[in-house]
């Protein structure tokens, strides 16, 4: 690879995307890659999400367009080689049918390699596409790309399997993780982490407050634990970004009710260190998501010190490296409770792991990309990272760490 162009997702104070490229880029200087940002142009200086729920709707499309136009530029000026290689942060990014389009048109020793991160897309049945209706297009879109992509990325082997029964051709690797930066989030909190012991007996949850992350039962949850242990003291709490909303308008009510009854408290609108600041006096991190496909969360508060409590489901058993003690029988309120118990007491003796094996995602991804060859024909089997033969479920029961 004499060049990586990469192509990243715009900033959102709300999401991760807000340190994603700094992430990426302490990784490419480590490694001495010889790497540019392609840039893009922002519709608002808010970095909010005001239109859809995972990233603004009129800010994506956007950015992505205005990124290609810039990729595009130097194409034409004969600065993107073939043997260099455009890095997609992600597979959705609008204007890309360009690179068929020219790449079609001139010779192949004038085209460089594309590589595309899957973040979830319509193969996965619990993503925001199917909540808007958007999966009869989506899906086309996705063909498209799988057409002329030279590498796919999934983040652990349960979307390997998804992308399979899809019926996608292109070459398929699992990086097992997201982009992480456990030094970067490490020195947004100063000093020493506090003692587990003085945290308080706080559980935190983290992700959007849509449905698939499945708010209502985190609230079912909550209620029968203050039935069970009403005089344990357990705050429960909800961390958000921005502004707390739904694609439910029924969890928004319910949420309002419990807070007023005293179960139930948020912490809105709040900047990354802020954040930080709370997950660096919370014990337990909660997720009950259908689909996160590993959660940039999890790593987050595994840095941090927070034990993490999550559904054995999809990508979680990888991302855990199958802890039963860390990971409760999904849609089971008497295990999550029963699993949570000795968390508030006690810090994880695997602490620590989780975040260690995420903060080497994006060296997985360099692997994979240095590993690309000139021969479009050659499917890199050698890479251990590879999915692309028939037995690739044999990787599923497997701890990557």
């Amino acid at each position: 690879m004499r060049k990586l162009w990469y192509m990243g997702l715009e900033p959102y104070k709300a999401r991760y995307t807000l340190q994603l490229q700094d992430w990426n880029e302490a990784v490419f200087k480590r490694r001495g890659i010889n790497y540019e940002i392609v840039t893009g142009e922002t519709l608002s200086n808010d970095q909010a999400i005001v239109t859809g729920q995972v990233l603004d709707a009129h800010g994506r499309t956007y950015f992505g367009m205005s990124q290609l136009m810039n990729l595009i530029r130097r194409l034409k000026a004969g600065d993107v080689t073939n043997e260099d290689v455009i890095y997609f942060e992600d597979m959705f990014q609008p204007g890309i049918e360009s690179l068929p389009y020219i790449f079609d048109q001139i010779a192949l020793d004038f085209r460089p390699r594309v590589a595309v991160r899957c973040l979830a897309q319509s193969i996965d049945p619990d993503d925001f596409v199917h909540v808007w209706g958007m999966s009869k297009w989506m899906g086309l879109y996705e063909k498209m790309v799988d057409s002329f992509a030279d590498l796919v990325l999934a983040s652990n082997e349960e979307m390997v399997m998804h992308m399979k029964i899809a019926g996608w051709e292109a070459p398929l690797y699992n990086i097992s993780g997201l982009a992480f930066g456990k030094e970067e989030v490490r020195a947004r909190v100063p000093g020493e982490l506090k003692p587990f012991k003085e945290r308080a007996l706080r559980v935190g949850f983290a992700a959007r407050w849509d449905q698939e992350k499945q708010p209502d039962f985190y609230m079912d949850f909550i209620e029968e634990w203050n039935r069970r242990y009403p005089h344990l003291g357990v705050e429960f709490c909800v961390f958000s970004g921005a502004k707390l909303k739904s694609n439910n308008d029924s969890y928004m009510n319910r949420t309002r009710d419990m807070q007023a009854r005293g179960l139930l408290t948020l912490h809105e609108d709040l900047e990354k260190n802020d954040y930080y600041a709370l997950l660096n006096d919370t014990r337990v991190l909660f997720n009950c998501a259908l689909q996160d496909w590993v959660s940039n969360t999890v790593s987050e508060a595994d840095t941090l010190g927070c034990n993490v409590l999550y559904p054995a489901y999809r990508s979680f058993p990888e991302t855990f490296a199958n802890d039963h003690t860390r990971l409760y029988v999904p849609w089971s309120i008497d295990d999550a409770i029963n699993k949570l118990y000795p968390l508030l007491n006690d810090p994880s003796p695997n602490m620590g792991r989780i975040s260690d094996w995420t903060d080497g995602t994006i060296d997985r991804v360099v692997d994979i990309l240095e590993g690309t060859s000139n021969n479009r024909h050659k499917r890199w089997e050698h890479n251990k990272w590879s999915r692309n033969s028939v037995d690739y479920r044999k990787y599923t029961h497997e701890s990557k760490y």
